[in-house]
């Protein structure tokens, strides 16, 4: 008998992350996070370095279980998963990592193909036949034979994202993927990466510092800061808030909810002293 997923497992989130605490041994990270993905979207983590977002990718990813809380993809517990149930669930994940982390030894070519030769048992002329399709979404079909150090910086991040999707994953992650880039590269890859989750019908989860660009091809957006989610909305919310956190981060503002200095004595009453 066929399943047939009903209305509200179809509307459910793809990723769903309720109450969500970790530490770092005694160091608090995460302090209670609620975030929702829902499939066919493209969502943004927004925050200043350190606040949590890269953790919340290697939980959502099951490379770290969460202290307190539950983080499920696909209605499935990622925490409660055993090895081969989490490594069968990672499969159906893509990861874009920061700076593209490619193979240095191997071709373009062979560094699209690594994931479909090390989780399918495809004949080698499908898969080849897969990574130019992959190399072609991306623009680099001609570049299969080249060498990551022969490519730019843009180049390279966009192998790394054929490499992301060479699985027809369900669900892609990014860290960062827009750092280091130039203004032309990095709007290249923001368009592909709204393109390429439309056209596989996935969803994305985006870690990124970059608000301008992700306004313009994301669903949603959460930001964090010191590890609580403080404001959340649409792009067209976030462009119209007065929240003050979201506005200086908005603005690049050098103070804010997010001070410039950190905690210290008055320098006042220091250099007082010292003139004593």
């Amino acid at each position: 008998m066929e399943f047939v997923a009903t209305a509200a497992e179809r509307d459910a989130p793809l990723v769903s992350l309720r109450d969500v605490r970790f530490a770092y041994g005694e160091r608090p990270v995460l302090r209670g996070i609620d975030l929702s993905v829902h499939r066919g979207q493209v969502v943004a983590i927004m925050g200043g370095s350190g606040c949590g977002k890269t953790t919340l990718l290697r939980l959502i990813g099951g490379q770290l279980k969460a202290s307190a809380g539950t983080v499920e993809v696909d209605g499935r517990d990622v925490g409660g998963l055993g090895r081969a149930e989490l490594y069968a669930m990672r499969r159906r994940m893509g990861m874009l990592f920061q700076f593209g982390a490619l193979f240095t030894d191997m071709s373009v070519f062979d560094n699209v193909a690594f994931p479909l030769r090390e989780h399918t048992d495809l004949p080698p002329s499908m898969i080849s036949d897969l990574v130019l399709m992959k190399l072609q979404a991306v623009g680099l079909r001609g570049a299969a034979s080249l060498r990551p150090g022969e490519l730019s910086g843009g180049m390279a991040r966009r192998v790394a994202l054929a490499r992301a999707v060479a699985l027809d994953p369900m669900l892609i992650l990014y860290d960062e993927p827009f750092a280091g880039l130039d203004p032309i590269s990095l709007g290249i890859i923001g368009q592909l990466i709204r393109r390429l989750n439309d056209a596989l019908g996935a969803s994305s989860v985006m870690v990124t510092h970059d608000v301008h660009e992700s306004l313009e091809i994301v669903d949603y957006i959460y930001f964090v800061s010191e590890g609580r989610i403080v404001a959340q909305g649409t792009p067209g919310e976030i462009r119209a808030s007065a929240d003050p956190f979201v506005h200086q981060f908005v603005n690049a503002e050098a103070d804010g909810p997010v001070p410039f200095h950190y905690p210290a004595p008055s320098i006042g009453s220091l250099l007082g002293a010292g003139a004593a």
